[in-house]
């Protein structure tokens, strides 16, 4: 009886376990913990994609990573925090540095639409033209851009992290729409499901 009841159990672990990705996958977008990835900064980030915005230093991801359309709501990505870290300027490859590295949490959409150089990943062509599967655009706004990106080199390469959102310094603000959420920064690294994913991948 007991070797039944616990496979039972597990039967239902493993089906919820499905359950979740199942959730988390819709729509076949791309979303991986830790990676590497292409960034570039923008100014302009009062009226977030995730509804909300945030003191801290935030960024926007590209769509097959955030997990949502323009105009289509918030993604899975949204509220999620991430240590980047720049390695290399692809347009001045013989610079070495000083690089730095700072944490982020995702407010915003970086679109395919006008950004193919750095968000043009598609789920036919995972990598943008840098040959990066992930793309930050942080924001200039909060001061991310500032604290990031050396003197002089305004687009890098390196490697993201995600990471608990306690060591991200920042608060959030109200919704700004019905729908708004950064539930990420509560949720389980990815695999887990936050504000979950809408529509269909790029």
């Amino acid at each position: 009886m007991f070797r039944k009841a616990s496979l039972v159990f597990f039967a239902c672990l493993a089906g919820a376990s499905a359950i979740a990705l199942d959730s988390r996958a819709t729509g076949g977008y791309i979303q991986n913990p830790s990676g590497t990835a292409s960034f570039t900064f923008y100014s302009g980030c009062g009226s977030p994609a995730c509804g909300k915005k945030a003191t801290g230093y935030t960024a926007a991801i590209n769509q097959l990573a955030f997990g949502s359309a323009p105009g289509a709501g918030a993604g899975d990505a949204c509220g999620r925090c991430f240590a980047v870290t720049g390695t290399a300027d692809p347009f001045s490859p013989a610079y070495t540095g000083p690089f730095h590295s700072i944490v982020v949490k995702v407010t915003d959409l970086c679109p395919v639409d006008g950004n193919v150089e750095w968000c043009g990943q598609r789920t036919s062509s995972p990598n943008n033209q840098h040959g990066k599967p992930f793309h930050f655009d942080i924001c200039q706004d909060t001061g991310g851009a500032n604290a990031f990106f050396p003197s002089g080199h305004g687009a890098l390469t390196g490697t993201f992290t995600e990471v608990s959102c306690s060591q991200w310094s920042g608060s959030d603000g109200g919704a700004l729409w019905n729908g708004a959420c950064l539930d990420g920064s509560t949720a389980a690294n990815w695999p887990a499901v936050g504000c979950g994913n809408k529509g269909t991948a790029p």
